[in-house]
């Protein structure tokens, strides 16, 4: 096991991590480099499409186009909300705030430009998955990067099909089941005192009644729970910033200036400021709109189209929304509340499943603490560093002792004897920044701001779970064929229930891989049928010029 997370940890390293450029200076990581550049060449190539089309894309998903009798299971504005119910989620609260917590509020410029190359990403993809679906048995539809890379590319190319389906099947159950049934149930926990297993059971049975009635139930319960939980969500943010209304332009000005000369958060010192608040931003923005992973063309090839370019047109959608709409109005509201630059006090649990270790080296197991600060190596709680750590919760006693990273639990003080509980400011969970920042700005006009977070998480993370075990079972359906579903989302609906009850450190990291291998796997085919989506975009335009659209 012990090597087994080593090997995880290292491939997780090497495609998430910010590796030392040789300026010495933090970079951005290769798989993000590798999405944004695609995004940058796709956005020249199509001449920029999602400017120009963007006022067609909401006449398609209107409904304008619809005709009941085309192939595909759902309609484009069903496909949509599926899309966007595993986008829009955890990542536009705890995302967007730990980016600004640690780059500072340019990370959300940086998000912004993130998404206008994102979205024609996920046009691109969109498109060729609604090109190269396939018609099964059953009349149902099936879509994705497993199609248009074996169809696209030749059968030469199916081993990056059977690839990118390995990775989906997988990342499904955990990336987007066993760690969002986590999220939640440690947010509950710590709001209401709730057991893990009380949560994980509810959630469990909830995801269970809708995903076991396919797609069609899947995109019913989504075209009705993604806006419902969006309004909720984008409200309290817009009353927040009604309230705060003379502080909205100022927080622009803040959040453009940082993004160029930033005064960065936690981690930015110096001139890696830059580096550092690009990078989060960049970063943040991809995973929080999911451009270029693979994920989306999946859901938008069950469109009822007879236009692969309507699907592709809906899809870009996703990012406008996700990004430079809900993670806007997460990352004012932190601005102009002024909670992006605060720590808040946090129980630490040694033993707990979210505490990660940074040490000097792979081989380095412990990390000594003096006068409450790490001599060697760093301690870390969801990602953010802890920088001091103290035994008693008044914050007056600095924690002097070891940290040794092989043992459960993990802190022992200089007599040798187990500490079980430590304290640190520090964000607890990333969400609670946003909680913060809510409670502050409703505080006006009445208390418990935190607690539409807190329901804003638990329906993301219901609709994410949904969203995604449609994108797991077609990639279990490309490998194994239809019998093979039904035992899958059982196995799905139990991976949702462990995660909510178990420590999933390794889980993160393994998830976070399987991830990397879908997003390098469908950039390889999307760069390699551009020339594809060039002309089929061309024949769209041509087609819409001759008809005076």
């Amino acid at each position: 096991m012990e090597t087994f997370e080593r090997i995880i940890f290292t491939l997780e390293s090497f495609v998430w991590s910010f590796p030392e450029s040789v300026f010495g200076y933090q970079s951005l990581p290769l798989l993000v480099m590798v999405i944004l550049g695609f995004g940058i060449f796709i956005t020249v190539r199509l001449g920029f499409i999602q400017i120009f089309q963007f006022k067609q894309a909401f006449r398609v998903l209107s409904g304008k186009y619809d005709d009941p009798k085309d192939t595909g299971d759902i309609n484009h504005f069903q496909a949509l909300t599926t899309a966007l119910s595993a986008t829009v989620g955890v990542g536009n609260i705890a995302g967007v705030a730990l980016a600004i917590h640690i780059g500072g509020p340019g990370a959300l410029f940086w998000m912004w430009v993130t998404a206008v190359f994102g979205m024609a990403i996920k046009y691109t993809e969109c498109t060729l998955g609604a090109h190269y679906r396939s018609k099964n048995a059953d009349g149902s539809v099936s879509g994705g990067p497993m199609y248009y890379i074996e169809k696209g590319l030749g059968p030469n190319w199916k081993w990056l099909a059977v690839l990118f389906a390995i990775a989906g099947s997988i990342c499904a159950l955990l990336t987007g089941n066993a760690i969002q049934a986590n999220t939640l149930a440690d947010v509950m926990n710590t709001e209401f005192n709730i057991p893990v297993h009380i949560t994980g059971f509810i959630t469990a049975s909830l995801v269970a009644a809708v995903i076991l009635g396919g797609i069609k139930r899947i995109g019913y319960v989504t075209a009705r729970l993604v806006p419902l939980m969006a309004i909720m969500y984008v409200l309290g943010g817009l009353i927040i910033l009604l309230i705060h209304y003379d502080q909205i332009i100022p927080g622009f000005i803040t959040i453009v200036s940082n993004a160029f000369n930033p005064q960065a958060g936690v981690l930015g010192v110096g001139s890696g400021a830059l580096i550092l608040t690009l990078s989060y931003g960049v970063q943040r923005g991809l995973f929080s709109n999911e451009a270029g992973q693979g994920s989306s063309p999946i859901a938008m090839a069950a469109s009822k189209t007879k236009e692969p370019v309507h699907a592709g047109l809906v899809g870009l959608i996703g990012p406008f929304i996700d990004t430079l709409v809900v993670c806007t109005i997460t990352g004012l509201v932190i601005v102009v509340t002024g909670a992006w630059d605060s720590y808040h006090k946090t129980t630490l649990d040694p033993g707990g499943p979210n505490l990660t270790y940074i040490a000097d080296s792979p081989d380095q197991f412990q990390i000594q603490f003096e006068d409450g600060l790490p001599v060697n190596g760093q301690m870390q709680r969801y990602s953010v560093p802890v920088d001091t750590m103290f035994t008693d919760p008044a914050y007056s006693i600095p924690f002097t002792g070891i940290i040794d990273i092989s043992q459960r639990p993990a802190a022992f003080d200089e007599s040798g004897e187990p500490v079980d509980r430590l304290y640190g400011g520090v964000v607890e969970n990333v969400a609670s920044l946003t909680s913060a920042a809510f409670s502050a700005g409703l505080r006006p006009l009445m208390p418990g701001g935190q607690f539409i977070v807190t329901l804003a998480v638990f329906f993301f993370v219901i609709s994410t779970s949904i969203s995604w075990s449609y994108y797991g079972e077609r990639s279990i359906h490309y490998l194994l064929g239809q019998k093979s579903i039904f035992t899958y989302r059982l196995i799905f609906v139990g991976m949702h229930f462990f995660g909510a009850v178990v420590s999933v450190s390794v889980v993160w990291s393994f998830g976070d891989v399987m991830l990397g291998i879908m997003a390098f796997t469908n950039i390889i085919g999307l760069i390699a049928l551009s020339g594809i989506i060039y002309k089929i975009t061309r024949k769209y335009i041509e087609t819409q010029n001759n008809n005076g659209q």
